[in-house]
């Protein structure tokens, strides 16, 4: 190699440096601020997923205490109609509580931060 070539790679290292140095702070505010929009992106589809598993499950617990209410009314009724009533209800609640307990098992991963109280993790079948 000859001693114009190195000194000409020499000078484009230094101007290389340099121009990276100069343009450090833009590349880094360009590399946070896609960083920030990711972020943001991932927060609001996290909690777009928690407030839908957790009024799925709230209708859900809701369904099941308004089934198992019914039940508890009519279950030891004279009349035969509202005995069938009755173990309407507690199928529609057992159904209810197995397909909750499969729901809650699958979407648990998204309380990492806890379970709202009004959450069960279980409900129970009606015998």
């Amino acid at each position: 190699m000859s001693k114009k070539t190195k000194i000409l790679i020499a000078i484009l290292s230094i101007v290389a440096v340099v121009a990276l140095i100069v343009a450090a702070p833009s590349i880094t505010r360009a590399v946070n601020t896609w960083r920030f929009g990711i972020q943001v992106a991932h927060d609001e589809t996290d909690y777009a997923t928690l407030r839908t598993v957790e009024d799925t499950a709230r209708a859900m617990i809701a369904s099941f205490n308004s089934d198992s209410l019914t039940w508890e009314q009519f279950r030891d009724s004279e009349v035969q109609e509202e005995r069938n009533w009755a173990n309407a209800a507690r199928m529609r609640a057992n159904r209810t509580a197995m397909t909750y307990n499969e729901f809650i098992l699958r979407n648990s991963f998204v309380w990492r931060f806890g379970v709202p109280n009004d959450i069960f993790m279980e409900l129970p079948t009606i015998q």
